[in-house]
């Protein structure tokens, strides 16, 4: 791997967002939003996942000049249509109009249908949480995961974050319905590396740590069995129904034209049901009775979602970001 500094890791892709159409601010943010991606340490949605961003714009997927639209409104819900532009984007105006409905109401929700992928979840997670707003938002995919019961795949691996905000450090978890994502596989089956856990099914049916195997079967394992195969479901009915967006057995089975994704956006404003000190009292005794439990490896202690973020964020500002050295070349390269 090849550590480039953030700043050249955001001008790259600034370059070869505007080399796709995208236009000033949008153009800034969208490149933002994959460079702090990266820079956290998440680097299947950051840097390694912008060939397929571009590749949908190219085929007509993505819309780059499209912005999100509010199409109905009652209380503190809305609904909104992303009429297919950057996923990440529109992910983004979603989250911000959610929180300000949140400051405004005490609690806020966007249902935003018609989106594309919104690369990194946890990025909104964040961003309420640095808000002072605790937050609650999934996406439905394509079917790239078997319900229990059969090798087919039926549900989506759709993503789920739920952010606590804490001045010691926020704590945003950020997870998909199967136990690794698609990202995460590709990533073991590139080094070779063997998952830390089974992660799926091979062709033959058996429990695997093989990557590259779960990958040609396609029967990634949904967390909890079938606890994780039924969440998956009511996550893609909520969304799909609340948005007016595509349902999971709605998209065309091409990652390359994944495109109508369904989301969710929840955020709620705690500060007027408690003083911020007796919150953060409170989030602090939870984390340090965390922490001061007996690992059962000396050398891996016990962490809270998000905290490994914190430090490679630090650690990467301070050595530079990892980065695919021909991925690195290809879009430094940009014009």
């Amino acid at each position: 791997m090849l550590r480039v500094p953030y700043a050249d890791l955001y001008a790259a892709l600034l370059k070869a967002m505007q080399q796709l159409g995208l236009q000033s601010d949008r153009a800034a943010l969208c490149a933002r939003l994959f460079a702090e991606t990266t820079r956290d340490g998440v680097y299947t949605h950051g840097l390694n996942r912008f060939p397929r961003f571009e590749a949908m714009v190219r085929n007509g997927s993505i819309d780059v000049n499209a912005e999100p639209e509010r199409t109905a409104a009652f209380g503190s819900i809305e609904r909104w249509d992303g009429h297919r532009g950057p996923g990440n984007l529109n992910a983004y105006a979603a989250m911000q109009r959610t929180i300000a409905l949140a400051k405004q109401n005490g609690i806020g929700a966007v249902a935003l249908g018609n989106t594309n992928h919104w690369m990194r979840g946890g990025s909104y997670g964040w961003l309420a949480a640095e808000h002072g707003l605790f937050a609650l938002c999934w996406s439905n995919t394509l079917a790239n995961l078997p319900a229990w019961g059969t090798a087919i795949p039926t549900v989506g691996n759709n993503p789920l974050v739920i952010a606590v905000p804490r001045p010691q450090g926020h704590v945003v978890l950020d997870m998909a319905m199967s136990q690794f994502s698609y990202g995460s596989l590709a990533a073991y089956s590139k080094r070779n590396a063997p998952l830390p856990v089974p992660g799926g099914y091979d062709t033959t049916g058996n429990l695997t740590t093989d990557a590259a195997a779960i990958e040609e079967s396609q029967r990634a394992l949904p967390i909890g069995y079938w606890k994780g195969s039924s969440l998956s479901l009511v996550l893609d009915m909520m969304a799909a129904m609340l948005s007016g967006g595509l349902a999971t057995h709605q998209f065309p089975l091409d990652p390359m034209h994944e495109a109508g994704q369904s989301q969710i956006f929840l955020a709620i404003d705690p500060s007027h049901l408690s003083a911020a000190e007796e919150l953060n009292q409170i989030a602090e005794g939870i984390i340090a009775n965390l922490h001061g439990i007996t690992p059962l490896d000396a050398a891996r202690p016990l962490r809270y979602p998000g905290e490994q973020t914190l430090h490679l964020r630090e650690e990467n500002l301070r050595l530079g970001i990892p980065v695919d050295p021909e991925l690195w070349q290809q879009i430094s390269a940009v014009p």
